[in-house]
């Protein structure tokens, strides 16, 4: 049995909003994205993961969906659609789509529908209580601020919405529910598409008790998590989905499931359970957060980060299949974030980072711009900012007293629109010849990708290389991880081991020049070759490296 082609795929992941905009009115379309299916070609990778393009009134940027079945009119047409799926076939190139189906907006016929009586066919397709006397059903806060529950005039209940309050939650128990689900993804594996990024996913399933949660220090409302993150029925949820839909197409799966461990990710990636083939883990992404929420910024720290990463490569070895990745469309970006953005260091961090994540095993997963290092911005105003949930935390910490550059603060670091600032092509931007949706990043003229494609030294030519060698060597794939130095403060060591060789990864992720003693890695012949590489040459004196500020690089021992 051959193994399966996504273990030695590349996803790029298209904010398509931002990504390319094709008719000037300032907003990504998929004309756009088709446009530039060349670029994404030169690069090497070998699926587009689509953040949503349905239907929306867009909310929550398109997760919010009002239609699953047309196409949101800002980006195109259906017929735009199917010419994506064509071009990017013809240069081998699969379609991931994101699936959003833990809510849907507020504007979708069934909610329309179930709101409007008790009685209504639709009125079990979403989760409604009534109230506890004036209160909310209980004390659940929402991811987006606020109240979890909102109370319908219509038929004096409330409804819950773990997000925007225009985004409530489909309820999972109901199998009508779930079957009209089925069909809709049905519909676009039919289509071609190449699989599913599932947004969520591990929230589908509800303690039906739905009990208060613990309200912690400086909150406003009770933590409902653990009766949504990971419920009682998610297994079984998942497992049908396979069964009635996935398990009929040769396609790939990603769970999004903030709040996973490992043990839990071993069940839904385990071939064997017939869930999912990979999830996104959020814990090394929660290393610079406080206990309670992520505008609460700790410092960075690389021990913290190895360990989590060590945590999961060992526990999915063999077992499941680890997704990776530095950024997204919900993450700061990371050259921003655990690199550094300044002039000296930007290229060679982001390249450093680069190399350290894709040399481990799992997916890879690249975010739109990573590939020639864009960086957060800092708009001076909090009008210039798009993003709900930076808004909703903008207006209740507000209502606190906390100071607004303290607020902002906040904002530059952890905001979500750091990542949705449009795709910067050229030094004149390049991405629309109208008005933005949301300002560019100033530093485009200094950092775009036509810089990077001329310049054969760029970090765009870096994650090329390390794409080609993904597909080149099965050490990547299958190699066992061994992490080194585990409470080094700066530097980053794991080996790769498979059969009769082994590449010793090394990355520094500070301005510190640090002297590594090769003994410390248990090599036995120094004798190496370079793999990859963000300095030119590697400095070693005896037994001794010496690893630059954000130096990264690849050495092979053994045969091979």
């Amino acid at each position: 049995m051959s193994e399966p082609w996504w273990k030695k795929s590349v996803v790029y992941q298209i904010y398509p909003r931002s990504f390319m905009d094709s008719n000037g009115d300032g907003i990504g379309d998929l004309q756009g994205i088709i446009s530039k299916i060349p670029y994404l070609q030169k690069l090497g990778i070998d699926v587009i993961w689509l953040s949503p393009i349905y239907d929306s009134p867009n909310d929550d940027n398109g997760y919010d969906i009002r239609n699953y079945s047309s196409i949101m009119s800002e980006f195109g047409t259906m017929e735009d659609f199917d010419q994506l799926l064509e071009e990017a076939k013809k240069v081998g190139i699969r379609i991931v789509m994101d699936l959003v189906v833990n809510h849907t907006s507020d504007e979708h016929h069934w909610f329309i529908e179930s709101r409007s009586s008790k009685d209504s066919q639709y009125r079990d397709y979403y989760i409604w209580r009534e109230g506890n006397g004036e209160l909310p059903p209980n004390n659940w806060g929402s991811v987006f601020s606020g109240s979890a529950w909102e109370k319908e005039k219509n038929t004096n209940s409330y409804y819950l919405h773990l997000f925007s309050k225009k985004q409530p939650d489909l309820n999972w128990e109901h199998q009508p529910l779930r079957d009209d689900i089925y069909k809709m993804m049905s519909y676009w594996l039919d289509k071609g598409i190449g699989g599913f990024r599932m947004d969520v996913i591990n929230f589908i399933s509800k303690d039906s008790k739905l009990l208060d949660g613990k309200v912690y220090a400086g909150q406003l409302y009770g933590d409902g998590s653990p009766y949504y993150i990971n419920g009682p029925n998610i297994h079984t949820y998942l497992q049908e989905m396979n069964a009635k839909v996935l398990s009929h197409y040769d396609v790939m799966t990603v769970g999004e499931m903030p709040g996973t461990s490992t043990d839990e990710a071993k069940i839904y990636t385990d071939p064997s359970n017939q869930e999912v083939n990979m999830i996104f883990t959020f814990e090394h992404m929660d290393i610079d957060h406080g206990p309670f929420e992520k505008w609460d910024i700790q410092p960075f720290n690389l021990v913290k980060l190895k360990k989590v990463l060590e945590k999961w490569q060992t526990a999915l070895y063999n077992k499941g299949w680890n997704s990776l990745y530095w950024n997204n469309h919900d993450q700061p970006r990371v050259v921003s974030r655990f690199g550094c953005d300044d002039e000296k260091y930007r290229e060679k961090s982001a390249k450093m980072l680069a190399i350290c994540l894709h040399m481990l095993q799992g997916t890879p997963y690249i975010y739109q711009g990573e590939e020639f290092g864009m960086t957060n911005v800092k708009f001076k105003s909090i009008e210039d900012y798009r993003d709900i949930e930076t808004l909703n935390m903008y207006k209740e910490k507000s209502n606190q007293g906390i100071p607004h550059k303290e607020i902002l603060d906040s904002i530059y670091a952890a905001g979500r629109d750091n990542a949705r600032t449009p795709m910067q092509w050229s030094t004149d931007g390049g991405f629309s010849t109208g008005t933005p949706w949301i300002n560019m990043n100033p530093n485009t003229p200094k950092i775009n990708a036509e810089l990077a494609l001329e310049d054969t030294s760029s970090i765009f030519y870096t994650y090329q290389k390390l794409i080609q060698l993904r597909k080149e060597h099965d050490i990547i794939t299958y190699g066992r991880f061994q992490l080194l130095l585990a409470n080094h403060v700066n530097l980053f060591v794991y080996k790769r081991i498979f059969e009769k060789q082994e590449w010793l990864v090394i990355s520094n992720f500070s301005k510190e020049t640090e002297l590594l003693d090769l003994s410390c890695c248990k090599i036995q012949d120094y004798k190496f070759k370079v793999i990859i590489a963000n300095y030119e040459d590697i400095k070693i004196e005896g037994n001794t490296l010496k690893v630059r500020p954000y130096e990264a690089f690849v050495l092979s021992f053994g045969r091979g």
